[in-house]
């Protein structure tokens, strides 16, 4: 039998997240999250054994290259369409003021 989920324990959750629920919600939550733990139980039943385990459905596998220099844009040319540009750098307007702490 399935483990369900009362209200108390969607009421935790609500209040881990910071979500403030309406008691309908709640009880609507607690029916949802309850099936979906029935449902997970009821795959936990299936005989896996001999079942690879699986990162992807589909047979990918990672595609690596030598990691060598390559030629790139020059300082001026990466520049070019900036805004603001200074001392080989890009200009952008402050957004912390200076009592952030940042």
């Amino acid at each position: 039998m399935a483990a369900k989920i009362d209200p108390a324990q969607v009421r935790r959750v609500a209040q881990l997240a910071r979500l403030e629920l309406s008691e309908a919600e709640i009880a609507q939550f607690s029916v949802q999250l309850s099936a979906i733990v029935e449902y997970i139980e009821k795959l936990n039943e299936l005989d896996t054994e001999h079942v690879e385990p699986l990162a992807h459905c589909l047979p990918i596998c990672n595609v690596f290259r030598e990691d060598a220099v390559q030629p790139s844009l020059s300082n001026e040319q990466a520049l070019a369409n900036a805004p603001d540009a200074g001392d080989g750098y890009f200009k952008v307007p402050k957004i912390l003021e200076d009592n952030s702490g940042a």
